[in-house]
């Protein structure tokens, strides 16, 4: 895989030195043995201490393509230009705020750390702060055989680990957050060989264009999602954005007299043309139901349909609502949540 800047990872050596852009710290280094030989080298644990099939999920995957194109190593879309890494994404800043941990994937010796940084990601504001510190609060950890991994957007004031401490397989090094170039809570974990850049998930670069690629440097490979609805909920308005990504957009309590039901769903990994399906089923049948086709794909997105009451109270009794993604006739996933109007 050609070495690129990667415009997130902000590539840091130690909390002590002056941070040195990726692009300048790779410029003169080469793949070497980016063959299926590198599975025996390095085996991979998970870095997030969360649910990846369930709760949580991968946003974005390493790059393959060195064009201004963008292909993740199944040969689809989930990643964008020159992304160096993998996201592993919390649902919403209430989780964060909870705090998941973020664990050593292979054991080594932590050689950077960086704390500091406010959990506040990356806005028109702060851009010119952020640069050339892109990862945020992170740390680096050097494995035997030449192999790096890097942790970037911890939470501040969460590492658990100092420099030169040796370290075990699944040790916490802190905790998930929002700092540096970073537009969702997430880990991004960028994984190096001899300081280039190796997909954990296609460690030969042959891009199978399959979920079943036999170079995965993972001991379990996580599921590969391509795409699909982080929550989904009931409000008696349309939410707020904001307040969909922060986890407090749910209502879990409504009366008959409630103004208005609305469905909705918040979804990552879309792409053009996939289909939003939502509905809302009560004690009466249908109430509403609708399909809303995306025009541009998008990293993450929410869409919400709903109904406002007439003079009539709403019927008293259980309700039902549903969103799927559908993507060229095919539901890629569907989530239902449950209410009662009393």
């Amino acid at each position: 895989m050609p070495v690129r800047p990667n415009r997130e990872a902000g590539y840091f050596k130690s909390a002590r030195n002056k941070n040195v852009s990726l692009h300048r710290a790779l410029t003169a280094l080469v793949i070497a043995c980016a063959g299926p030989a590198l599975a025996q080298d390095i085996s991979l644990q998970s870095p997030i201490d969360c649910d990846l099939e369930t709760t949580c999920f991968i946003q974005q995957y390493v790059d393959h393509d060195p064009s201004s194109s963008v292909q993740d190593y199944t040969c689809a879309a989930l990643s964008y230009d020159g992304h160096q890494g993998t996201d592993f994404a919390l649902p919403s800043r209430a989780m964060m705020e909870t705090g998941v941990t973020v664990r050593a994937a292979a054991a080594g010796v932590v050689k950077g750390i960086r704390d500091g940084m406010p959990d506040t990601g990356i806005t028109a504001d702060n851009a010119a702060d952020i640069s050339g510190r892109e990862c945020g609060n992170g740390v680096r950890i050097d494995h035997k055989g030449g192999w790096t991994t890097q942790y970037c957007h911890l939470k501040l004031e969460s590492l658990k680990v100092r420099e030169e401490q040796v370290i075990a397989a699944g040790t916490p090094l802190g905790l998930v957050g929002q700092s540096g170039r970073a537009a969702f809570p997430h880990v991004h974990m960028s994984l190096r060989r001899n300081g280039a850049i190796i997909d954990p998930f296609d460690s030969d670069d042959t891009r199978a264009c399959n979920t079943t690629d036999n170079s995965s440097l993972w001991a379990n490979t996580p599921t590969y999602r391509p795409g699909g609805l982080i929550t989904v909920g009931f409000s008696d308005t349309i939410p707020e954005y904001a307040s969909v990504k922060a986890g407090t957009a749910a209502v879990e309590d409504l009366t008959i007299s409630a103004p208005a039901l609305v469905i909705w769903g918040y979804s990552f990994g879309t792409r053009k043309n996939d289909v939003f399906r939502l509905s809302i089923d009560g004690p009466d049948g249908n109430i509403i139901r609708q399909d809303i086709t995306l025009d541009k794909p998008q990293a993450q997105s929410f869409r919400a349909i709903g109904k406002k009451r007439r003079n009539t109270p709403w019927p008293a009794g259980n309700y039902l609502g549903k969103v799927a993604l559908i993507r060229a006739g095919k539901t890629i996933e569907q989530r239902t949540t449950k209410m009662t109007l009393r």
